[in-house]
């Protein structure tokens, strides 16, 4: 905001110059300092002296907008730049209102008025590229920040504005190089320390996102977003009451629901469910569209066995723009209406593993009357055109004409699934038989006295909590010293490494550079005795396909597990393995070993379509 100086209205009647200037001069002088109530009524006399004062009009308008009065303010603007339509700062100003209000466009025109009257206008560079960046336009916004900066150097505001611009841009570098240019002019900006970390976070430089952070907050003790973003940072680095501490500073400083969600999942990740319950429906109070709130407390509910209200709340998760990226224009979303003779796009959501989970839906969807279509990741295809039930798969756009669609993990919520009615009959997804076929070729005969187990010990890094739900494969070295088994590594990604220094006994059957699709992991998994897993998309494929499956789960173990429980409705046949401590996979091992050589693993009977259409049940 240009603030105001001294400047003669144009239009001012001669015989009221004298009683008009001294109330503007004062009037000024309390705007100054502060007192905008002291202010306001001495531009209130000035403009009854003289309505068409350009310059009061300005001046008062700036006072709304100060007050965040923008309406107001858009009036007293509008009239002044009638009067006179040359005063650059009054149009930038104008620009500030219009984009305050959410005008975005005619923010832009009001700039770009600025600039024609005084290019070298900085401020008004500086907000023309706020007004851009608000609008997406990124590239347009350097310019004038950079702009802005050739005017002034020393223009802290288009400095930030640039590093802000750049980072969203993934130029992180860059970003950094105009975060320090601020610090250079004043070390003591917190929201540039702040900014810096940021950067630093995405570039994965965690201790000095850390340290930049910290700095915002010694800095600026009441920074209540910094204090939300360290404590996010040191969460998923495990120091979870650290995170906790900083989440309930920012609580205190500004109790908003996004605040109060991050509270209570640092709760959640401490395993103190009762607590964080209470946070989420704090947030709720607050904003009861809170799609974060929602899908927290969902899988609260959820993981308590609530599935009646933990489905209903998970129906509310959306933000808008996930919801957009996936709903179908012009196709009413499905909430569970009569289906017979209907035509119904289930459209995938979510990971691997959530689309294997959810896939068995398609059978009782059918079994409702419906003609049912998926749309799902391309990797995905082969293995879904081969469930029954499903009349086309593909992935892209959605094409054709639909009665409904409904996102794949809705569909419990719509169909009343409870625990006791979760449609679990196996297998439901079916391995190619000339897949298999040619794998049997390529493994080759195995000792029979040895059974066959796979093997995944991490996940993807990028998931939230991989930090606790993957292992490394030396956590697993004991399990290596068992005679009776023969291991296949199933592991793809980065760990897939560490089978280089591992027991050749894990290194013994490595197929995984051959595992170029899920459809070829399924078919080696279906040679199979057992697989042995993390929570990763690969555990649900196996069992999805009818395969044993040995889960390793951290203590706060996702939702779909339960709590206490060493099986799982999901998947009938399924161990669970349970850390009872956070990160001590040791005892976890321990059992696992002592199983596998007190258990008589029994191979799967071949895969049926029988035995698929039994495993959907409404």
């Amino acid at each position: 905001m240009e603030h105001p100086s001294r400047r003669d209205g144009g239009t001012t009647a001669r015989s009221s110059a004298a009683h008009v200037t001294p109330l503007i001069d004062a009037a000024l002088a309390a705007h100054r300092a502060g007192r905008l109530d002291a202010a306001e009524p001495l531009y209130r006399q000035a403009l009854t002296l003289d309505p068409n004062h350009a310059p009061a009009l300005h001046y008062f308008g700036i006072l709304h907008y100060q007050r965040g009065e923008h309406d107001t303010a858009a009036s007293l603007m509008s009239r002044a730049l009638k009067l006179d339509r040359h005063d650059a700062a009054c149009w930038s100003n104008r620009g500030l209102v219009a984009a305050a209000l959410g005008h975005l466009d005619e923010a832009t025109i009001c700039y770009d008025q600025a600039l024609q009257l005084q290019p070298d206008f900085a401020d008004a560079r500086n907000n023309f590229g706020v007004a851009l960046q608000a609008q997406g336009s990124l590239s347009e916004a350097l310019e004038q920040y950079r702009l802005a900066l050739a005017s002034n150097p020393g223009m802290i505001d288009a400095h930030l504005n640039l590093g802000t611009a750049l980072s969203k841009l993934g130029r992180f570098d860059e970003a950094l190089a105009s975060y320090r240019d601020v610090l250079a002019i004043d070390p003591n900006m917190a929201e540039a320390h702040f900014n810096a970390g940021n950067a630093y976070q995405a570039q994965g430089r965690h201790n000095a996102a850390i340290a930049s952070f910290e700095r915002a907050l010694a800095l600026r003790a009441d920074y209540a977003e910094a204090h939300v973003n360290l404590g996010s940072l040191i969460g998923r680095l495990g120091d979870y009451a650290g995170a906790e501490a900083h989440y309930r500073r920012a609580v205190a400083l500004r109790p908003n629901p996004t605040h109060l969600v991050c509270l209570g999942g640092s709760l959640a990740a401490q395993g103190r469910p009762d607590e964080e319950e209470v946070f989420y429906r704090q947030a709720l109070a607050l904003d009861p569209h809170h799609a974060d709130a929602h899908q927290n407390l969902a899988w609260l509910l959820l993981k308590r066995g609530d599935y009646r209200q933990g489905w209903a709340e998970f129906a509310l998760r959306w933000r808008k723009r996930d919801y957009d990226a996936i709903a179908v224009l012009g196709v009413a979303e499905w909430h569970g209406e009569p289906l017979d003779g209907r035509r119904l796009l289930v459209v995938g959501e979510q990971g691997f593993g959530d689309h294997f989970q959810f896939l068995r839906f398609a059978s009782v969807l059918q079994q409702r009357g419906a003609t049912v279509d998926l749309c799902v990741r391309e990797p995905l295809l082969p293995l879904v055109e081969r469930i029954p039930g499903v009349s086309r798969a593909f992935s892209g756009q959605p094409q054709g004409d639909y009665d409904f669609w409904v996102p794949m993990m809705s569909v419990p919520s719509c169909v009343g699934t409870e625990l006791s009615t979760i449609p679990a009959g196996l297998p439901y997804l079916f391995a190619d038989k000339a897949k298999v076929k040619a794998w049997r070729k390529r493994v080759g005969p195995v000792n029979r006295s040895k059974r066959k187990v796979g093997l995944v010990w991490a996940g993807s890094p990028t998931f939230g909590n991989d930090r606790y739900r993957s292992m490394t494969l030396a956590d697993l070295s004991a399990l290596s010293e068992l005679k009776s088994v023969a291991w296949y590594a199933l592991q793809k990604g980065p760990a897939h490494a560490q089978l280089a220094d591992a027991p050749s006994a894990f290194r013994a059957h490595d197929f995984t550079a051959e595992l170029s699709s899920f459809d070829e992991t399924a078919a080696l998994i279906m040679l199979l005795d057992l697989v042995i897993a993390v929570d990763t998309g690969v555990a649900h494929l196996a069992a999805a396909l009818g395969k044993p499956v040995w889960l390793l789960l951290p203590a706060n173990s996702d939702w779909r597990w339960l709590e206490t429980r060493s099986d799982t409705p999901w998947y009938p046949g399924m161990k669970l393995f349970r850390q009872k401590k956070v990160g001590d996979w040791a005892a976890v091992v321990a059992q696992v070993a002592k199983t596998l050589q007190a258990t008589h693993v029994t191979p799967a009977p071949p895969q049926t379509r029988a035995a698929a259409k039994a495993a959907a049940r409404p």
